[in-house]
């Protein structure tokens, strides 16, 4: 693969700042003021958080995120897709000013970047036939439950099933999801991502009984990056006391925040 000087560059710098923990590329906000714009990195193939809308532009629930941002800084916000390999990169080298990539916080990611208030999570839980009532995992005994094998929620669901419990590996979430809809489990082991898109076919006929597991995101700068962190946290803050990510939760998950991350600092 032949790289051009400006991938070569990207890259490179990355990988420097990277492996020096240099804060060069700190974002400046009276910079992003002065230029109106805000660059914001954002994945656009991890549905519902990074999608593209049929014109082929940045659609989603970070990509709305990303825009009451800009508003709140009272700057245009310029989204520019990432992946998830590069994104820590194009953050690091100065090729965005801010990530708002469905980035999970870890301790390992933290020493790179400096993260925001969680502004969004992904949680592992049971779902199932809203006509079965299932409140913890004791009432998984004498059940059936679908799960991806080898998955978190394969991992989840048999650390807490109690003796009495069926689970039933497929080889991915579409084939579990695919017995759930059959008939052939009443419950599935899944992530809040893949149930929003089963609602999408479904509607209410399957409802979550009880979380598993969970992780929150944060949106991410440069480290050095303290007055647009400080501003970002704030924004944060905002959306959540009044309702601006209820909404988008809703509109791209089916729900509102979940507490999880509402109340996680």
């Amino acid at each position: 693969m032949k790289l051009n000087r400006r991938t070569f560059a990207v890259l490179a710098a990355g990988a420097l700042a990277m492996g020096m923990g240099l804060s060069a590329s700190a974002a400046d906000l009276e910079t992003i003021k002065g230029a109106g714009a805000i660059r914001i990195g954002m994945l656009v193939d991890f549905p519902p958080f990074g999608v593209q809308d049929v014109s082929g532009k940045p659609d989603g629930y970070d990509a709305d995120v990303a825009k009451a941002l800009g508003e709140f800084l009272g700057v245009q916000a310029q989204i520019v897709p990432v992946t998830g390999p590069n994104r820590i990169p194009y953050l690091l080298s100065g090729q965005v000013d801010v990530l708002v990539a469905s980035l999970g916080i870890t301790a390992e990611r933290a020493e790179k970047v400096s993260f925001s208030k969680p502004y969004a999570g992904i949680s592992i839980a049971i779902y199932g036939d809203s006509g079965v009532e299932v409140k913890d995992a004791a009432g998984l005994a004498g059940q059936s439950v679908a799960v991806a094998r080898a998955s978190t929620q394969d991992t989840g669901v048999t650390e807490v099933a109690p003796q009495g419990t069926d689970i039933r590996r497929f080889d991915d979430d579409a084939s579990a999801v695919q017995a759930l809809m059959s008939g052939q489990v009443k419950l599935i082991g899944l992530s809040n991502v893949v149930f929003s898109q089963l609602t999408g076919v479904a509607g209410d006929r399957f409802d979550k009984k009880f979380d598993l597991s969970s992780q929150v995101q944060g949106i991410a700068v440069a480290p050095g990056s303290d007055a647009l962190l400080e501003q970002i946290n704030a924004f944060v803050e905002q959306a959540k006391s009044d309702g601006t990510l209820d909404q988008i939760h809703e509109k791209w998950l089916g729900e509102p925040l979940p507490d999880f991350v509402k109340n996680a600092q």
